[in-house]
């Protein structure tokens, strides 16, 4: 599984599939120009759109779209971003904000808007019924009835997950992060390097690392981040 903010598969979405890649996560915190450059700071809609379009026609055998809510910037959107999925045929999550890296553009604390509130929100135009599927991550899914889409909410602060994550995510320089909220990691990239070829190997590492997998994030919405990297130098 990959996660994108979608910008380049219109040039690469089809070579990803052909390497092996079948699921993929699109990341779309707003669809209005203007609001997702400011959410972003750099990022233009008219890509990420044309991206998501790519990845359609590439036939991933499952597209989901991402999306951060924060109060009183893009928590208006939400029933157009489940509009949005739902008419491509595609399931959408919705995420709390993460404490990861110093950020000076808002407060997290006051910008939190909570999955329960994204929930009430989708209540007032559509009828979510609990699921138990799941795709062995953190999601909480809901079936939308007059829809044929699902939707998530990962929640850090609200419902903490840590306990049934097994979540685990590789750095474009080859690192294995073992949690989102730690540093815990392994050099993939040097196993690879003083191995080459030898995938035995680097199973072994792989599951070595699961020893030191921590038991979970130490996130506090009220405090300065413990964790300097941002989600662009974490990857997916």
């Amino acid at each position: 599984m990959l996660t994108t903010n979608g910008s380049q598969l219109p040039k690469l979405a089809g070579e990803l599939k052909d390497a092996g890649v079948k699921r993929i996560n699109i990341s779309l915190d707003s669809l209005d120009p203007v609001k997702f450059r400011r959410l972003t700071r750099v990022g233009e809609l008219d890509k990420v759109l044309a991206g998501i379009d790519a990845a359609q026609q590439a036939g991933f055998e499952k597209i989901k779209i991402n999306s951060v809510i924060l109060k009183n910037r893009n928590d208006d959107e939400v029933p157009d971003l489940v509009g949005f999925a739902a008419d491509r045929g595609m399931d959408i999550s919705f995420i709390e904000e993460m404490p990861l890296g110093v950020i000076g553009d808002h407060d997290r604390a006051e910008a939190y808007y909570s999955s329960d509130e994204i929930k009430a929100d989708l209540e007032q135009h559509y009828t979510l019924l609990p699921t138990t599927e799941t795709t062995g991550g953190p999601s909480r899914y809901y079936r939308i009835v007059e829809t044929d889409t699902r939707v998530g909410f990962i929640s850090p602060h609200s419902h903490n997950f840590c306990d049934s994550c097994n979540r685990v995510r590789l750095t474009c320089e080859g690192r294995l992060l073992l949690c989102l909220g730690q540093e815990h990691s392994v050099d993939l990239r040097q196993v690879i390097r003083t191995h080459p070829g030898d995938k035995d190997k680097l199973k072994q590492v792989l599951r070595a690392s699961m020893d030191i997998k921590p038991k979970g994030h130490e996130f506090d919405l009220s405090v300065k981040p413990v964790i300097f990297r941002h989600m662009n130098m974490t990857g997916g």
